[in-house]
């Protein structure tokens, strides 16, 4: 059965992307970060929330800060990549969502005036927006490598703040030499597909 897409779209999006490891030198503009996130912000969340918060880190002075918090592994990628994102998720979210569920503005005190079910659903609704924000990326021609390994706890003092939560760094740019490692096996639709 064949899928709406084209299978050209399929390859950029899924097939053919892989997380990039080495980036070219070609740099990475507001003008490509913004028509990402314009076609990514309609991503489906729960209550229309839009928890994430992306933080571009473009001086030499932040991305040195920036570096010294990824695991040893990520610090040469990070530090050489033309953009890098840090990717947020802002458990004060409910304080928008009068402004972005206008049909029903009282869902911010109904279901989300205690911030311990503000920061679950933040945290699995940013998870979303950021999976949205990486096939963006793909959608632009530019290629994702995002990372978990890093120091949270110094990532947050760093750059954030105690109400919003760091989910993930992503380098951002056009793959440059020897960008990808060879394509890890997926499980086949019978090992994650059960139907009741």
């Amino acid at each position: 059965m064949s899928l709406v897409l084209d299978s050209a779209a399929q390859d950029l999006l899924f097939r053919e992307a892989r997380t990039a490891n080495t980036f070219s030198d070609e740099p990475v503009t507001e003008e490509q970060v913004q028509a990402i996130y314009d076609l990514v912000k309609y991503g489906p969340t729960a209550f229309n929330q839009t928890p994430l918060r992306i933080t571009l880190v473009r001086s030499p002075e932040a991305r040195e800060r920036l570096v010294k918090h990824m695991a040893e592994g990520n610090q040469a990628k990070t530090a050489a990549a033309p953009l890098v994102a840090i990717l947020s998720a802002d458990n004060e979210f409910h304080e928008e969502l009068p402004q972005l569920l206008p049909h029903f503005p009282q869902a911010k005190d109904a279901f989300f005036s205690e911030r311990q079910v503000r920061e679950q659903s933040a945290l699995v609704n940013a998870a979303l927006q950021a999976a949205y924000f990486i096939l963006g990326i793909r959608a632009a021609g530019l290629a994702a490598g995002p990372m978990t390994g890093l120091d949270f706890q110094g990532l947050q003092k760093e750059f954030l703040d105690a109400d919003h939560t760091p989910l993930m760094v992503i380098n951002i740019g056009k793959p440059g030499e020897d960008a990808w490692f060879p394509r890890s096996p997926r499980l086949e639709f019978d090992q994650v597909v059960t139907t009741v």
